[in-house]
């Protein structure tokens, strides 16, 4: 039976609950992540997210602090998931697109010893089956010009990790969560206090989005989809047919198809 030491991420980038944040997010932005473990004299306390980043630099509560006066212990999400690396994978799985967090905190001797995330498990995607089979119809979009405070509350209301940006029937961006806690932090950090507000109100998704965009096609096989994933190091696909986006399918979908 599979375990979670064959997987896991051993080699994790932490940072001590008393580190400022923005450092946080420098070290996010070089190294591309969307989540950090905090420690406390080497044991995980909590999990730093783009997600809890965007609330609280967004909040009404914080709007007068910027994130170079705030800490990690300020924006972590307490509620972690403690596996260790003899859990079976099977039992991970099992919780895949349930509410909670998306990466677990591998532990052994109380002491973080990696971590397992979506992305970790992916080469196990093995599934012939067709993108179509699997991608979601429902689309959740935006548009270029929308305001980000707009996009942030369909994500939260949808609770969706991003958005695709479509300008009329054209794909030309994603946001997600990570777009827009960079910005809120840029923001927070460049703009004077009193103008802060306007800004946030003000900034729209296509001063926010990326916009290059890897697709695929419905013919693509599920396994097929999980390299290019793995490839390019991103949480989803928008498939295309005829140059229409007519669906997509993300790391979750992807793994509810390994069958044990």
């Amino acid at each position: 039976m599979q375990m979670i030491s064959e997987y896991m991420t051993k080699e994790v980038t932490t940072v001590d609950k008393d580190q400022e944040l923005k450092y946080v997010i420098e070290l996010m932005k070089k190294h591309g992540f969307s989540k950090i473990p905090v420690l406390d004299e080497k044991k995980i306390v909590g999990l730093i997210t783009d997600n809890m980043i965007a609330y609280k630099l967004g909040s009404i509560r914080t709007k007068e602090v910027t994130a170079s006066r705030m800490h990690a212990s300020s924006v972590m999400d307490k509620d972690i998931e403690i596996v260790t690396p003899k859990t079976k994978v099977k039992e991970v799985l099992k919780k895949v697109g349930e509410p909670g967090p998306t990466l677990l905190a591998v532990v052994e001797e109380d002491e973080l010893v990696g971590v397992i995330t979506k992305a970790d498990l992916l080469p196990l995607v093995k599934s012939s089956k067709r993108l179509h089979e699997v991608m979601r119809t429902d689309l959740k979009t935006v548009s270029p010009s929308d305001r980000v405070i707009h996009a942030r509350r369909v994500m939260i209301d949808d609770n969706v990790a991003r958005l695709l940006v479509m300008d009329a029937d054209k794909l030309v961006g994603i946001i997600s969560d990570v777009e827009i806690a960079f910005a809120f932090a840029d923001l927070k950090e460049n703009v004077s206090l009193g103008h802060q507000k306007h800004r946030l109100e003000e900034l729209l998704v296509q001063d926010v989005m990326k916009p290059t965009v890897f697709w695929t096609t419905k013919e693509v096989t599920c396994a097929e989809a999980a390299s290019l994933m793995l490839k390019h190091q991103i949480g989803c696909l928008p498939v295309m047919s005829e140059d229409k986006v007519v669906g997509i399918v993300t790391r979750t979908d992807l793994l509810k198809t390994i069958l044990f």
